[in-house]
């Protein structure tokens, strides 16, 4: 962590009348991090689909199988993790630095509360580097600059957008997305999820969500989803739900509705 890593968010900014992603997540996880506004968003999608816990959990699930394949088998020993939410278990430095000490990592949020929990708890190995950059995913130039305090874009680096684009509006996710693989070299890696319109009921649950959240989640088509990784080259199976995603096991009959894949710039 950087020297001021230690630093509390002033608590004037987090601002408990308004939902944040990350929050409704935390609650969904079973976590305690949130307020009675992010649980009444939470409890509006869980009322009608409850598989919606599934869903957190399968793809925590798929970020531990897609960085330990990077970090055991690609070689990769940096990370950009965007829009990281609550500290859980398995998080990004966890798992690549249990394989790595070595491993550089950088979160990105925009949530004071997440931003406080953060510099609290995400602490990685003494070999290594663990460090949060407060910055919003609309900005790229302004994380890309901030990052580069830590990671060596010389180098290739796991860029993980894992869950958030959902928040973006369509015809900002590709410019986004371009922009922060524009500035990685050849060898980096996209790892991304996102909710896919694939269930009657989960579509239900999120527009009655949205209704009490402040910043929509948008779900995609699994084909809208999949062209965030094209000009890539998509490592096997390619992009599916996250359960089927190289499971240990055969894959899970639940939490099915958010895609994913990994793939590799050239």
């Amino acid at each position: 962590m950087t020297d001021d890593s230690t630093a509390p968010a002033p608590a004037s900014k987090i601002d408990t009348t308004r939902t944040h992603s990350a929050r409704i997540w935390n609650y969904w996880m079973g976590g305690k991090d949130n307020y009675p506004v992010d649980r009444l968003a939470g409890d509006a999608v869980a009322d009608s689909f409850p598989e919606i816990k599934d869903l957190a959990r399968t793809s925590r699930e798929f970020l531990v199988r897609a960085v330990t394949h990077l970090t055991q088998d690609a070689g990769i020993r940096q990370y950009l993790d965007i829009g990281t939410g609550m500290p859980t278990a398995n998080n990004t430095h966890e798992v690549a630095q249990a394989i790595a000490p070595e491993t550089r990592v950088v979160y990105v949020d925009n949530d004071p509360l997440v931003l406080t929990h953060a510099r609290a708890l995400l602490v990685g190995t003494p070999e290594g580097v663990t460090d949060y950059v407060d910055a919003d995913l609309r900005d790229p130039e302004a994380i890309l600059e901030k990052a580069a305090a830590t990671l060596d874009f010389d180098r290739p680096i796991g860029l993980m957008l894992m869950g958030i684009l959902g928040h973006v509006p369509d015809d900002e996710v590709q410019p986004i997305v371009s922009r922060l693989l524009d500035a990685l070299p050849s060898g980096s890696y996209l790892v991304s999820y996102d909710g896919a319109n694939t269930s009657e009921d989960y579509n239900r649950a999120i527009e009655e969500g949205n209704k009490h959240g402040d910043v929509p989640y948008l779900l995609r088509s699994p084909e809208d989803i999949a062209e965030r990784f094209e000009g890539l080259e998509l490592l096997e199976p390619g992009v599916v739900p996250c359960p089927l995603w190289r499971p240990p096991i055969e894959g899970a009959r639940r939490g099915l509705d958010q895609y994913g894949g990994v793939a590799r710039k050239p």
